[in-house]
């Protein structure tokens, strides 16, 4: 087994699943709500798990703690405060630390955000997802276009300086000038990162069951390609495939994913993944079921080890992430988080690069213009070249 020289960065992601309803496009572990929130008690369930994730785990300052969703923005802040003050207690938490909070519009509320940054919370992410009621009403969303821009304005007057909003295209029935209209909107509220990603059909999901009418695949490239220019000239960056932000105002939590970076994940269907000193990579995933969860959590009963020590696997997940990148990323990188030589990466890539799909200068591999709408492609192309290695 490889050794890596340097540990990676660690992050750690804390899932609150439940929500006011469940969307029919939604395949993440969500669940609607019935009755009130059981906060505190799953709060002391995050923190059991939380000492079980960090037994035996070389003690690393946290990068950033995200909490998603599911609706965080349910819970109170009084939960969340305890919740912080307890990581916090269990692992190094720098006041640097990039602390994320996902917030539904329709569930925004002024004394709340205030809360939630008098905790320490330093960055909200407002799941928007248009600013078309017609298109919300399709989407299943809670809140209206109206409620959407007050939180936005909510957020700001909390003291969020880094505001995140989600919004989604090529929606059921749309056009480019409505999807672009919605972009027109989103910048005028000045949020510091536009996540800005295609509505798709996810199995398991109401629309899976009742799919509706989505555009065809020439108007889904004109929106891409009027929406890619309208953030360019509004001074977002594209820096990911569906990520586009102001200077300094990169979410630090996905960087740390998309560089191959550590996390710990707690929380009902939580994931997490590890890199030990001899370069073995260790992921978990935590039970489903909110209720089961709260009664396993802190147990071996609660949470699923795998051990990915394949060379190739790390290879495949490094590419998986790092490719995601518009800049790509260092072959030193490559080689601090896996522990691994360039040989192999420089084997997985082989064919990508003969069909142009990605360019190296100097040290630094980043897809191409042409190979950027064909990651998949790519990564298929890679794990075939390392089976035929492994074999």
């Amino acid at each position: 087994m490889e050794a890596v020289q340097t540990l990676p960065p660690l992050a750690l992601y804390v899932h609150l699943p439940w929500c006011v309803r469940k969307c029919p496009y939604c395949d993440f572990n969500s669940h609607g709500l019935r009755g009130e929130i059981p906060d505190q008690a799953y709060v002391d369930a995050l923190l059991r798990d939380l000492r079980l994730a960090v037994d035996g785990l070389e003690p690393r300052p946290l990068v950033s703690v995200f909490l998603g969703g599911g609706t965080p923005s349910l819970f109170g802040a009084p939960a969340l405060a305890r919740l912080l003050e307890g990581v916090a207690a269990l692992l190094p938490l720098p006041a640097t630390a990039e602390i994320t909070v996902e917030a539904n519009p329709g569930t925004a509320e002024a004394a709340r955000f205030r809360a939630y940054r008098a905790a320490g919370i330093n960055r909200i992410s407002l799941g928007v997802q248009s600013l078309r009621d017609a298109m919300l009403a399709t989407l299943g969303r809670i809140h209206t276009a109206a409620q959407a821009q007050q939180a936005c304005a909510l957020a700001r007057s909390a003291g969020f300086d880094d505001v995140n909003v989600d919004l989604m295209y090529a929606l059921p029935g749309d056009t480019p000038a409505g999807s672009h209209a919605d972009l027109e909107r989103i910048v005028a509220l000045g949020p510091g990162q536009i996540s800005w990603y295609q509505l798709t059909i996810e199995p398991g999901t109401a629309f899976h069951r009742a799919p509706p009418a989505l555009p065809d695949e020439d108007t889904v490239a004109a929106i891409e390609t009027g929406g890619h220019a309208l953030l360019a000239a509004a001074g977002y960056t594209r820096y990911e495939v569906s990520a586009y932000a102001r200077a300094g105002r990169r979410c630090r939590h996905n960087l740390n994913y998309w560089e191959f970076g550590d996390y710990l994940g707690i929380g009902a269907g939580a994931h997490g993944k590890f890199t030990r000193a001899d370069g073995t990579v260790v992921r978990s995933v935590r039970v489903r079921e909110p209720g089961r969860y709260m009664a396993e959590a802190g147990s071996a009963a609660g949470v699923r080890i795998e051990i990915a020590d394949a060379p190739g696997r790390r290879v495949a997940e490094f590419l998986l992430n790092a490719l995601r990148l518009v800049d790509g990323f260092e072959v030193t990188l490559f080689e601090q988080r896996t522990g691994l030589p360039r040989a192999l990466l420089d084997a997985a890539l082989a064919e990508a690069r003969v069909r142009g799909w990605i360019e190296v200068h100097g040290g630094r591999i980043r897809p191409s213009a042409a190979g950027f709408p064909f990651l998949n492609d790519i990564l298929v192309s890679a794990e075939t070249a390392l089976d035929a290695l492994a074999a």
